[in-house]
């Protein structure tokens, strides 16, 4: 199964959200999203779905249960995870560009 953490981490970073903001959406304290994100708590499944309303994904995606294609990010800087998403969004503009 894929790391909640860091399926939450990405989703995050990839939607220039903080842990504060996040934190403040889902009415929790930044510390209990880092303990998400590092793997050292779990949420309960009413968060676990508000989460997936935010990001407008699925609690299987989130959960690691929906396949689909994901990038390691660990070892990266938040301006390096930033950057890469920031490519991967360009590249999808472009293709869909010379599609039509």
């Amino acid at each position: 199964m894929v790391d909640f953490g860091s399926t939450l981490k990405a989703l995050r970073i990839q939607n220039n959200i903080t842990q504060a903001q996040l934190a403040q959406q889902l009415g929790l304290t930044k510390a209990v999203i880092s303990a998400y994100e590092t793997g050292l708590h779990m949420p309960s499944y009413d968060v676990l779905i508000t989460i997936a309303k935010i990001f407008k994904v699925t609690t299987d995606y989130l959960l690691g249960v929906e396949k689909k294609q994901e990038v390691d990010f660990s070892g990266l800087t938040e301006e390096e995870i930033t950057a890469l998403l920031n490519l991967i969004k360009a590249m999808k503009r472009r293709t869909y560009l010379y599609h039509f």
